[in-house]
Protein backbone atom coordinates (compact mmCIF):
# COMPACT_ATOMS: atom_id res chain seq x y z
CA UNK A 1 0.00 0.00 0.00
CA UNK A 2 2.41 2.41 0.91
CA UNK A 3 4.27 1.27 -2.46
CA UNK A 4 1.53 2.29 -4.06
CA UNK A 5 1.15 5.38 -2.29
CA UNK A 6 5.00 6.89 -3.09
CA UNK A 7 4.08 5.91 -6.64
CA UNK A 8 0.89 8.04 -7.07
CA UNK A 9 2.91 10.88 -5.59
CA UNK A 10 5.59 10.63 -7.75
CA UNK A 11 3.53 10.62 -10.91
CA UNK A 12 1.66 13.38 -9.73
CA UNK A 13 4.87 14.85 -9.45
CA UNK A 14 5.86 14.17 -12.76
CA UNK A 15 2.75 16.19 -14.14
CA UNK A 16 2.78 18.33 -12.23
CA UNK A 17 6.60 18.86 -13.50
CA UNK A 18 5.06 18.81 -16.75
CA UNK A 19 2.18 21.16 -16.53
CA UNK A 20 4.65 23.68 -15.01
CA UNK A 21 6.24 23.33 -18.19
CA UNK A 22 4.13 23.63 -20.74
CA UNK A 23 2.56 26.90 -18.56
CA UNK A 24 6.19 27.90 -18.65
CA UNK A 25 6.29 27.23 -22.86
CA UNK A 26 2.85 28.72 -23.24
CA UNK A 27 3.86 32.09 -21.29
CA UNK A 28 6.85 32.67 -22.91
CA UNK A 29 5.34 31.80 -26.32
CA UNK A 30 2.78 34.26 -25.88
CA UNK A 31 5.21 36.87 -24.34
CA UNK A 32 6.97 36.36 -27.44
CA UNK A 33 4.11 36.68 -29.48
CA UNK A 34 2.82 40.04 -27.65
CA UNK A 35 6.18 41.48 -28.33
CA UNK A 36 5.53 40.40 -32.79
CA UNK A 37 2.56 42.27 -32.33
CA UNK A 38 4.18 45.40 -30.14
CA UNK A 39 6.87 45.67 -33.11
CA UNK A 40 4.06 44.70 -35.74
CA UNK A 41 1.98 47.68 -34.19
CA UNK A 42 5.31 50.29 -34.59
CA UNK A 43 6.15 48.83 -37.78
CA UNK A 44 2.86 49.76 -39.12
CA UNK A 45 2.92 53.52 -37.82
CA UNK A 46 5.97 54.12 -39.44
CA UNK A 47 4.98 52.73 -42.60
CA UNK A 48 1.53 55.37 -41.93
CA UNK A 49 -0.64 52.47 -42.89
CA UNK A 50 -3.47 54.35 -41.24
CA UNK A 51 -3.68 57.42 -42.69
CA UNK A 52 -4.54 55.49 -46.39
CA UNK A 53 -6.57 53.28 -45.05
CA UNK A 54 -8.74 55.29 -42.56
CA UNK A 55 -11.58 57.84 -43.08
CA UNK A 56 -11.82 60.73 -41.25
CA UNK A 57 -14.05 59.40 -38.23
CA UNK A 58 -14.41 55.90 -39.55
CA UNK A 59 -13.12 52.76 -38.04
CA UNK A 60 -9.40 51.88 -38.24
CA UNK A 61 -7.84 50.65 -41.20
CA UNK A 62 -11.59 49.69 -42.61
CA UNK A 63 -10.39 51.69 -46.15
CA UNK A 64 -12.59 54.15 -48.18
CA UNK A 65 -9.88 56.71 -48.45
CA UNK A 66 -10.19 58.58 -52.42
CA UNK A 67 -6.52 58.64 -53.01
CA UNK A 68 -6.03 60.94 -55.62
CA UNK A 69 -4.02 60.52 -58.64
CA UNK A 70 -3.62 62.00 -62.30
CA UNK A 71 -5.58 58.79 -63.60
CA UNK A 72 -8.64 58.91 -61.41
CA UNK A 73 -9.56 58.41 -57.34
CA UNK A 74 -7.84 54.95 -56.11
CA UNK A 75 -10.17 53.87 -53.32
CA UNK A 76 -7.93 52.71 -50.18
CA UNK A 77 -9.50 49.00 -49.38
CA UNK A 78 -10.23 47.12 -45.73
CA UNK A 79 -7.19 45.56 -44.12
CA UNK A 80 -8.61 44.58 -41.30
CA UNK A 81 -8.95 40.89 -40.42
CA UNK A 82 -12.34 40.59 -41.77
CA UNK A 83 -13.26 37.34 -43.38
CA UNK A 84 -16.04 38.81 -45.83
CA UNK A 85 -14.59 42.37 -46.50
CA UNK A 86 -10.90 42.39 -45.16
CA UNK A 87 -7.74 40.05 -45.26
CA UNK A 88 -8.92 38.11 -42.81
CA UNK A 89 -8.50 34.97 -44.52
CA UNK A 90 -5.04 35.59 -46.19
CA UNK A 91 -1.99 33.61 -45.19
CA UNK A 92 0.95 34.96 -44.32
CA UNK A 93 2.36 34.18 -48.00
CA UNK A 94 -0.37 36.03 -49.16
CA UNK A 95 -0.19 39.08 -47.11
CA UNK A 96 3.78 39.15 -48.29
CA UNK A 97 2.65 38.85 -51.79
CA UNK A 98 0.53 41.68 -51.40
CA UNK A 99 2.75 43.96 -49.53
CA UNK A 100 5.50 43.00 -51.40
CA UNK A 101 4.72 42.44 -55.28
CA UNK A 102 0.98 44.39 -55.24
CA UNK A 103 -0.70 41.04 -55.74
CA UNK A 104 -4.01 40.06 -54.24
CA UNK A 105 -5.02 36.92 -52.22
CA UNK A 106 -7.42 36.46 -55.39
CA UNK A 107 -4.58 37.25 -57.75
CA UNK A 108 -5.87 40.78 -58.92
CA UNK A 109 -2.76 43.33 -59.17
CA UNK A 110 -2.88 46.22 -56.95
CA UNK A 111 -2.26 49.82 -57.98
CA UNK A 112 0.68 51.59 -57.00
CA UNK A 113 -1.06 54.01 -55.37
CA UNK A 114 -0.42 51.21 -52.33
CA UNK A 115 3.47 51.50 -52.46
CA UNK A 116 4.31 48.09 -53.13
CA UNK A 117 7.45 48.96 -54.38
CA UNK A 118 8.57 50.32 -51.39
CA UNK A 119 7.56 47.83 -49.23
CA UNK A 120 9.68 45.63 -51.42
CA UNK A 121 12.24 46.39 -49.55
CA UNK A 122 11.14 44.82 -46.17
CA UNK A 123 12.86 42.13 -44.53
CA UNK A 124 11.16 38.77 -43.34
CA UNK A 125 10.89 39.54 -40.17
CA UNK A 126 9.44 43.00 -40.06
CA UNK A 127 6.53 41.22 -42.77
CA UNK A 128 5.68 38.71 -40.28
CA UNK A 129 5.60 41.13 -37.61
CA UNK A 130 2.90 43.27 -39.49
CA UNK A 131 1.07 40.18 -40.12
CA UNK A 132 0.43 39.39 -36.71
CA UNK A 133 -0.50 42.83 -35.61
CA UNK A 134 -2.94 42.91 -38.79
CA UNK A 135 -4.27 40.06 -37.70
CA UNK A 136 -4.24 39.56 -33.96
CA UNK A 137 -4.73 42.92 -32.72
CA UNK A 138 -6.30 45.09 -35.53
CA UNK A 139 -10.40 44.83 -35.05
CA UNK A 140 -12.02 43.24 -37.86
CA UNK A 141 -14.55 45.78 -39.63
CA UNK A 142 -17.18 43.44 -41.92
CA UNK A 143 -18.17 46.47 -44.30
CA UNK A 144 -16.29 46.48 -48.29
CA UNK A 145 -15.54 50.54 -49.25
CA UNK A 146 -16.72 51.32 -52.81
CA UNK A 147 -14.47 49.61 -55.49
CA UNK A 148 -11.76 51.48 -57.40
CA UNK A 149 -13.21 52.77 -60.90
CA UNK A 150 -10.15 54.18 -63.14
CA UNK A 151 -10.93 54.81 -66.80
CA UNK A 152 -9.95 52.60 -69.06
CA UNK A 153 -7.59 50.67 -70.09
CA UNK A 154 -6.21 51.34 -66.57
CA UNK A 155 -9.71 49.40 -64.87
CA UNK A 156 -7.39 46.26 -66.29
CA UNK A 157 -5.63 45.40 -63.68
CA UNK A 158 -4.11 42.65 -65.37
CA UNK A 159 -2.17 45.47 -67.15
CA UNK A 160 0.05 45.95 -63.50
CA UNK A 161 2.12 42.81 -64.59
CA UNK A 162 3.74 44.45 -67.36
CA UNK A 163 4.24 47.22 -65.25
CA UNK A 164 5.69 45.31 -62.69
CA UNK A 165 7.45 43.28 -64.94
CA UNK A 166 9.44 47.13 -66.25
CA UNK A 167 9.97 48.95 -63.06
CA UNK A 168 9.21 46.94 -59.70
CA UNK A 169 12.17 45.72 -58.01
CA UNK A 170 12.06 42.81 -55.58
CA UNK A 171 15.93 43.10 -53.61
CA UNK A 172 15.25 43.20 -50.02
CA UNK A 173 16.70 46.43 -48.54
CA UNK A 174 20.94 45.24 -48.22
CA UNK A 175 22.65 47.52 -45.38
CA UNK A 176 25.88 48.74 -46.80
CA UNK A 177 28.26 47.76 -44.26
CA UNK A 178 30.57 50.93 -45.33
CA UNK A 179 28.07 53.20 -43.80
CA UNK A 180 27.16 53.26 -39.71
CA UNK A 181 23.90 51.35 -37.96
CA UNK A 182 22.44 54.74 -38.08
CA UNK A 183 22.50 55.27 -41.59
CA UNK A 184 21.56 52.06 -42.78
CA UNK A 185 18.53 51.76 -40.46
CA UNK A 186 17.78 55.37 -41.79
CA UNK A 187 18.05 54.45 -45.48
CA UNK A 188 15.16 50.86 -44.49
CA UNK A 189 12.62 53.80 -43.43
CA UNK A 190 12.95 56.25 -46.24
CA UNK A 191 13.28 53.87 -48.86
CA UNK A 192 11.30 51.10 -47.57
CA UNK A 193 8.99 51.29 -44.74
CA UNK A 194 8.22 54.88 -44.77
CA UNK A 195 7.52 55.35 -48.44
CA UNK A 196 9.09 58.65 -48.93
CA UNK A 197 9.86 58.52 -52.18
CA UNK A 198 6.41 57.74 -53.08
CA UNK A 199 5.55 61.11 -52.84
CA UNK A 200 8.93 63.19 -53.01
CA UNK A 201 10.35 61.35 -56.14
CA UNK A 202 8.95 62.84 -59.66
CA UNK A 203 7.65 60.09 -62.18
CA UNK A 204 8.04 59.67 -65.85
CA UNK A 205 4.93 59.13 -68.07
CA UNK A 206 4.31 55.73 -66.92
CA UNK A 207 3.78 56.78 -63.61
CA UNK A 208 7.07 55.06 -62.32
CA UNK A 209 9.32 56.98 -59.73
CA UNK A 210 12.53 58.43 -61.85
CA UNK A 211 15.24 56.61 -59.75
CA UNK A 212 17.74 58.90 -61.60
CA UNK A 213 16.07 61.97 -59.71
CA UNK A 214 15.20 59.66 -55.93
CA UNK A 215 13.61 62.22 -53.99
CA UNK A 216 13.99 64.98 -56.14
CA UNK A 217 10.44 66.44 -55.82
CA UNK A 218 6.94 65.61 -57.28
CA UNK A 219 3.16 65.98 -57.31
CA UNK A 220 0.50 64.81 -55.38
CA UNK A 221 -2.68 65.26 -55.56
CA UNK A 222 -2.19 69.43 -56.55
CA UNK A 223 0.41 69.50 -54.16
CA UNK A 224 4.09 69.53 -54.61
CA UNK A 225 6.34 67.16 -52.02
CA UNK A 226 9.54 68.76 -52.30
CA UNK A 227 13.11 68.42 -53.12
CA UNK A 228 14.47 66.84 -49.96
CA UNK A 229 17.81 65.59 -51.02
CA UNK A 230 21.18 67.26 -49.79
CA UNK A 231 21.18 70.17 -51.73
CA UNK A 232 21.32 73.63 -49.92
CA UNK A 233 19.38 75.44 -52.36
CA UNK A 234 16.56 73.17 -54.32
CA UNK A 235 16.59 70.47 -51.17
CA UNK A 236 17.56 70.57 -47.56
CA UNK A 237 20.77 70.75 -47.40
CA UNK A 238 21.01 73.84 -45.88
CA UNK A 239 18.68 71.99 -42.66
CA UNK A 240 20.73 70.84 -39.46
CA UNK A 241 19.98 67.00 -38.29
CA UNK A 242 17.88 68.65 -35.19
CA UNK A 243 16.21 70.59 -37.72
CA UNK A 244 15.29 67.63 -40.08
CA UNK A 245 14.12 65.61 -36.25
CA UNK A 246 12.28 68.73 -34.94
CA UNK A 247 10.31 68.81 -38.19
CA UNK A 248 9.02 65.38 -38.19
CA UNK A 249 8.15 65.82 -34.63
CA UNK A 250 6.35 69.21 -34.56
CA UNK A 251 5.96 69.75 -38.33
CA UNK A 252 7.39 73.36 -37.98
CA UNK A 253 10.78 74.39 -37.46
CA UNK A 254 10.96 78.17 -36.66
CA UNK A 255 12.57 80.52 -40.06
CA UNK A 256 12.19 77.36 -42.15
CA UNK A 257 8.46 76.08 -42.76
CA UNK A 258 5.79 74.12 -41.38
CA UNK A 259 3.85 71.08 -42.73
CA UNK A 260 0.41 71.16 -44.00
CA UNK A 261 -1.80 68.96 -46.13
CA UNK A 262 -0.21 65.46 -46.43
CA UNK A 263 2.65 65.97 -45.21
CA UNK A 264 1.16 66.91 -42.03
CA UNK A 265 -1.03 63.99 -42.18
CA UNK A 266 2.02 61.89 -42.35
CA UNK A 267 3.44 63.53 -39.25
CA UNK A 268 0.66 63.40 -37.46
CA UNK A 269 0.08 59.45 -38.16
CA UNK A 270 3.67 58.30 -38.39
CA UNK A 271 6.57 59.93 -37.76
CA UNK A 272 5.63 62.05 -34.31
CA UNK A 273 5.08 58.72 -32.95
CA UNK A 274 8.52 57.24 -34.43
CA UNK A 275 11.15 56.73 -31.35
CA UNK A 276 14.26 59.61 -31.29
CA UNK A 277 16.39 56.98 -32.52
CA UNK A 278 14.75 56.28 -35.84
CA UNK A 279 14.04 59.75 -36.67
CA UNK A 280 17.79 60.57 -36.07
CA UNK A 281 18.97 57.91 -38.13
CA UNK A 282 16.53 58.98 -41.07
CA UNK A 283 17.86 62.33 -40.83
CA UNK A 284 21.04 60.99 -40.85
CA UNK A 285 20.31 59.15 -44.27
CA UNK A 286 18.61 62.18 -45.69
CA UNK A 287 21.84 64.36 -45.57
CA UNK A 288 23.70 62.13 -47.54
CA UNK A 289 21.07 61.45 -50.16
CA UNK A 290 22.82 63.03 -53.52
CA UNK A 291 22.35 66.09 -54.28
CA UNK A 292 19.69 67.60 -57.09
CA UNK A 293 19.23 71.41 -57.69
CA UNK A 294 17.24 73.12 -60.17
CA UNK A 295 19.11 75.86 -62.11
CA UNK A 296 16.63 78.87 -61.20
CA UNK A 297 16.84 78.33 -57.40
CA UNK A 298 19.39 80.48 -56.44
CA UNK A 299 18.73 80.35 -53.07
CA UNK A 300 17.08 78.34 -50.17
CA UNK A 301 13.23 78.65 -50.31
CA UNK A 302 13.21 79.62 -47.02
CA UNK A 303 16.21 82.17 -47.47
CA UNK A 304 13.87 84.65 -49.43
CA UNK A 305 11.71 87.97 -47.77
CA UNK A 306 11.40 90.22 -45.61
CA UNK A 307 9.12 92.28 -42.93
CA UNK A 308 6.96 94.53 -45.09
CA UNK A 309 4.18 96.42 -44.70
CA UNK A 310 2.00 98.17 -47.00
CA UNK A 311 -1.17 98.82 -45.64
CA UNK A 312 -0.78 102.46 -44.93
CA UNK A 313 -1.07 102.57 -49.39
CA UNK A 314 -4.22 101.59 -48.56
CA UNK A 315 -5.79 103.60 -46.11
CA UNK A 316 -9.00 105.80 -46.64
CA UNK A 317 -8.86 103.88 -50.15
CA UNK A 318 -12.16 102.95 -50.99
CA UNK A 319 -12.80 99.29 -51.94
CA UNK A 320 -13.84 98.09 -55.35
CA UNK A 321 -16.97 97.74 -56.12
CA UNK A 322 -16.02 94.01 -58.13
CA UNK A 323 -14.11 92.21 -55.13
CA UNK A 324 -12.23 90.90 -58.37
CA UNK A 325 -10.53 94.17 -58.64
CA UNK A 326 -9.35 94.28 -54.96
CA UNK A 327 -6.10 95.15 -54.31
CA UNK A 328 -3.06 92.54 -53.02
CA UNK A 329 -2.89 94.79 -49.73
CA UNK A 330 -6.50 95.04 -49.60
CA UNK A 331 -6.72 91.34 -49.62
CA UNK A 332 -3.85 90.55 -47.40
CA UNK A 333 -5.50 93.66 -45.02
CA UNK A 334 -8.85 91.52 -45.16
CA UNK A 335 -7.81 87.95 -44.68
CA UNK A 336 -3.93 87.99 -43.45
CA UNK A 337 -2.81 91.07 -41.38
CA UNK A 338 -5.65 89.77 -38.48
CA UNK A 339 -3.16 86.63 -37.95
CA UNK A 340 0.29 87.00 -39.78
CA UNK A 341 0.14 91.21 -38.26
CA UNK A 342 1.20 93.33 -40.95
CA UNK A 343 4.49 93.07 -41.60
CA UNK A 344 4.31 89.46 -41.95
CA UNK A 345 5.91 89.22 -39.15
CA UNK A 346 3.19 86.12 -37.50
CA UNK A 347 1.70 85.78 -34.20
CA UNK A 348 3.53 87.44 -31.26
CA UNK A 349 3.47 84.15 -29.16
CA UNK A 350 5.05 82.80 -32.08
CA UNK A 351 1.69 80.54 -32.67
CA UNK A 352 1.12 81.72 -36.06
CA UNK A 353 4.61 81.75 -38.73
CA UNK A 354 5.71 84.47 -40.85
CA UNK A 355 5.47 84.99 -43.67
CA UNK A 356 9.16 85.60 -44.43
CA UNK A 357 11.86 82.65 -44.52
CA UNK A 358 8.85 80.63 -45.09
CA UNK A 359 9.57 77.80 -47.46
CA UNK A 360 5.60 78.42 -48.35
CA UNK A 361 6.32 81.27 -49.80
CA UNK A 362 9.71 80.99 -51.16
CA UNK A 363 9.26 77.93 -53.48
CA UNK A 364 9.25 78.58 -57.19
CA UNK A 365 6.66 76.34 -57.33
CA UNK A 366 3.25 77.90 -56.23
CA UNK A 367 1.14 74.37 -55.77
CA UNK A 368 1.30 74.70 -51.79
CA UNK A 369 1.29 77.93 -51.33
CA UNK A 370 -2.37 78.18 -53.35
CA UNK A 371 -3.49 74.80 -51.46
CA UNK A 372 -2.74 76.05 -48.42
CA UNK A 373 -4.92 79.47 -49.42
CA UNK A 374 -7.67 76.76 -50.66
CA UNK A 375 -7.91 74.55 -47.78
CA UNK A 376 -6.44 76.06 -44.80
CA UNK A 377 -4.36 74.36 -42.36
CA UNK A 378 -5.76 71.44 -40.21
CA UNK A 379 -4.39 68.91 -38.08
CA UNK A 380 -5.61 65.77 -36.51
CA UNK A 381 -7.48 66.08 -33.26
CA UNK A 382 -4.82 64.60 -30.95
CA UNK A 383 -2.01 67.08 -32.93
CA UNK A 384 -0.94 70.43 -31.78
CA UNK A 385 -3.56 72.91 -32.17
CA UNK A 386 -2.81 74.80 -35.21
CA UNK A 387 -5.80 76.16 -37.19
CA UNK A 388 -5.53 78.07 -41.33
CA UNK A 389 -8.87 78.83 -42.49
CA UNK A 390 -9.44 77.89 -46.21
CA UNK A 391 -10.70 80.50 -48.63
CA UNK A 392 -12.22 78.29 -51.06
CA UNK A 393 -15.44 79.50 -50.31
CA UNK A 394 -15.19 83.21 -49.60
CA UNK A 395 -12.76 84.13 -52.56
CA UNK A 396 -12.20 83.93 -56.41
CA UNK A 397 -9.77 82.48 -58.77
CA UNK A 398 -8.59 85.79 -59.45
CA UNK A 399 -8.96 86.79 -55.71
CA UNK A 400 -6.67 83.94 -54.65
CA UNK A 401 -4.02 85.29 -57.58
CA UNK A 402 -3.91 88.57 -56.67
CA UNK A 403 -3.16 87.64 -52.98
CA UNK A 404 -0.94 84.66 -53.65
CA UNK A 405 1.23 86.85 -56.18
CA UNK A 406 1.47 89.78 -53.36
CA UNK A 407 2.56 87.35 -51.02
CA UNK A 408 5.63 86.38 -53.22
CA UNK A 409 6.80 89.52 -54.11
CA UNK A 410 6.37 91.20 -50.73
CA UNK A 411 7.76 88.03 -48.63
CA UNK A 412 8.71 85.49 -50.61
CA UNK A 413 10.48 84.54 -54.00
CA UNK A 414 9.69 87.55 -56.08
CA UNK A 415 10.31 85.18 -59.57
CA UNK A 416 6.98 82.99 -58.34
CA UNK A 417 4.34 83.38 -60.04
CA UNK A 418 0.52 82.56 -58.95
CA UNK A 419 -2.21 82.22 -61.85
CA UNK A 420 -6.21 82.21 -61.86
CA UNK A 421 -5.96 79.25 -64.09
CA UNK A 422 -3.77 77.49 -62.23
CA UNK A 423 -6.08 78.68 -59.04
CA UNK A 424 -8.87 77.25 -60.46
CA UNK A 425 -6.96 73.84 -61.60
CA UNK A 426 -5.78 73.14 -58.25
CA UNK A 427 -9.56 73.99 -57.13
CA UNK A 428 -11.04 71.50 -59.34
CA UNK A 429 -8.55 68.75 -58.53
CA UNK A 430 -5.47 69.20 -60.06
CA UNK A 431 -4.19 68.38 -63.66
CA UNK A 432 -5.38 65.89 -65.37
CA UNK A 433 -3.17 63.29 -67.04
CA UNK A 434 -2.55 62.59 -71.04
CA UNK A 435 -1.04 59.45 -69.75
CA UNK A 436 -4.97 58.10 -70.61
CA UNK A 437 -5.12 59.83 -73.99
CA UNK A 438 -1.39 58.77 -74.74
CA UNK A 439 -2.22 54.88 -74.01
CA UNK A 440 -5.55 55.30 -75.77
CA UNK A 441 -3.90 56.60 -79.15
CA UNK A 442 -0.80 53.80 -78.42
CA UNK A 443 -3.56 50.75 -78.23
CA UNK A 444 -5.70 52.55 -81.40
CA UNK A 445 -2.52 52.58 -83.31
CA UNK A 446 -1.54 49.10 -82.47
CA UNK A 447 -4.83 47.85 -83.33
CA UNK A 448 -4.69 49.23 -86.90
CA UNK A 449 -0.70 48.03 -87.27
CA UNK A 450 -2.16 44.88 -86.75
CA UNK A 451 -5.12 45.03 -88.97
CA UNK A 452 -2.86 45.78 -91.61
CA UNK A 453 -0.34 43.26 -90.82
CA UNK A 454 -3.00 40.80 -90.82
CA UNK A 455 -4.22 42.63 -94.23
CA UNK A 456 -0.55 42.05 -95.86
CA UNK A 457 0.27 37.99 -94.23
CA UNK A 458 -3.64 37.49 -96.20
CA UNK A 459 -2.42 39.18 -99.27
CA UNK A 460 0.99 37.39 -99.31
CA UNK A 461 -1.07 33.73 -98.59
CA UNK A 462 -3.40 34.18 -101.31
CA UNK A 463 -0.77 35.28 -104.04
CA UNK A 464 1.14 31.75 -103.04
CA UNK A 465 -1.90 29.89 -103.76
CA UNK A 466 -2.43 31.35 -107.20
CA UNK A 467 1.31 31.13 -108.64
CA UNK A 468 1.96 28.55 -110.27
CA UNK A 469 4.51 25.49 -108.93
CA UNK A 470 7.54 24.85 -110.30
CA UNK A 471 8.62 21.60 -111.77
Amino acid sequence: MKRMARLLFDLGAVVAALAGLNASAATTTDDANADLIKRGRYLATAGDCMACHTTLGGKPFAGGVALPTPLGAIIATNITPSKTAGIGNYTLAQFTDALRKGVRADGQHLYPAMPYTAYAKLTDADVLALYEYFMHEVAPVDAAPVVTRLPFPFNIRLSMAVWNLLFLDLQVFQPDATRSAAWNRGAYLVRGLGHCGTCHTPRNMLMAEERSRELGGGDVGGRYAPNITSDANSGIGGWSEQEIVDYMRLADVAGKGQAAGPMAEVIDHSLRRLTEDDLRAISVYLKTVPALREAADTRPPYAWGAATDDLKSIRGVALPMDPDRMSGPQLYDAYCATCHQARGEGSFDGGLPPLFHNVAVGRANTNNLVMVMLEGVQRQPDSPDVLMPGFARELSDTQLATLGNYLVQRYGNPRAKVTAAQVGQLRAGGAASDLIWAVRAGMVLATIALIVAVFLLGRRIRRNKHRPTPW
